[in-house]
């Protein structure tokens, strides 16, 4: 059963363009000039229950605005949205006690209060029973290893902090839809390790279903198997995120250790060097040439070690991104 449905969704705006200096702006006064924004646009998919999806696409490509619209912070200029069987435009109590949002660039914690105020804060909102509150509490507090800093304000926090507690405030409810938003923005790598870790455990201990935006590959390579790949504001790819290096990178990674220096210029009239750091010389290859082409290598070069590898995921968007080509 789908727990997400998205039929042609459209959300447009009416953005004021004015002519700079005084005159521009004095013109702006007696006529206005408008032009539409399409932020999203005619973007349809499905999402089951229990699954978790990376939600990715460069900047300005449409993804806040489309968790606004799934959360129902946003009313679309068209299309049907169902979260749950709920309109979130409605926004039904019922509706709101399953879902959350979490925006790595805002935050609810009460500023000068300890993170446990707000925790207290949200318990009474969200009418959670004091067992139940007690037992997700602590399992989130071990989970995240914050028990030392639940009753220190929240000012004195350091980012990774927050944003641990951030997590524990927006999942007190227990809700069964989870937006992240760029959830490890501007965390070091340790602290998105242990933010992905939590997540991870999230869905799997509650079954949950998340949709997770972030800039950082290695959050949606080491969480999600399926990814939606916006840009502009449409759809260019939904599928398992292995797809993406056999539909979009037509070459391979031929990595080659030498035992003996050879000449770069003269390497790279024959081969397609990509990199080459004595004594490890990479080629970026076709896929339907490597065959021959590491043959080749092996007879020319003097090789100590070979390995062949798909590029990185991280590499591949990139250039989707940059390339443009959604054939």
């Amino acid at each position: 059963m789908a727990v997400i449905e998205l039929k042609n969704l459209k959300k447009f705006y009416k953005v004021h363009q004015k002519e700079p200096g005084l005159l521009g702006s004095l013109k702006s006064l007696v006529k206005r000039k408008y032009y539409d924004v399409k932020a999203v646009d005619n973007v349809s998919f499905e999402i089951e229950e229990g699954e978790l999806v990376g939600f990715i696409g460069p900047n300005g490509a449409g993804k806040t605005t489309t968790l606004k619209c799934l959360s129902g912070l946003l009313y679309p200029t068209s299309g049907e949205v169902s979260v749950l069987g709920f309109n979130p435009w409605d926004r039904k109590t019922q509706f709101l006690k399953q879902i959350s949002l979490v925006m790595g660039q805002k935050n609810q914690l009460w500023w000068d209060l300890p993170a446990i105020e707000t925790f207290n804060l949200n318990k009474e909102i969200y009418e959670v029973p004091d067992k139940q509150y007690k037992k997700i509490l602590d399992e989130m507090v071990q989970l995240l290893e914050v028990e030392d800093i639940l009753k220190v304000q929240v000012r004195k926090l350091s980012l990774g902090q927050r944003m641990k507690c951030e997590l524990i405030a927006s999942l007190l409810h227990s809700p069964k839809v989870l937006f992240l938003d760029e959830p490890t923005i501007g965390l070091d790598v340790i602290m998105q390790k242990k933010i992905r870790d939590f997540v991870r455990e999230y869905n799997k201990r509650y079954n949950a279903t998340v949709i997770l935006t972030s800039h950082y590959m290695g959050d949606v390579e080491e969480l999600c198997q399926r990814v939606i790949i916006i840009d502009k504001g449409t759809l260019v790819f939904d599928g398992q995120l292995s797809e993406i290096i056999q539909k979009y990178a037509d070459h391979k990674l031929v990595s080659l250790i030498l035992n003996k220096e050879v000449d770069p210029k003269v390497v790279a009239k024959v081969f397609p060097v990509k990199e080459f750091n004595y004594p490890k010389l990479v080629l970026m290859v076709k896929r339907e040439q490597v065959a021959s082409l590491t043959a080749r290598a092996l007879q020319e070069l003097p090789v100590a070690d070979l390995s062949i590898e798909d590029p990185a995921i991280e590499d591949v968007i990139r250039e989707l991104f940059t390339g443009k080509d959604y054939s």
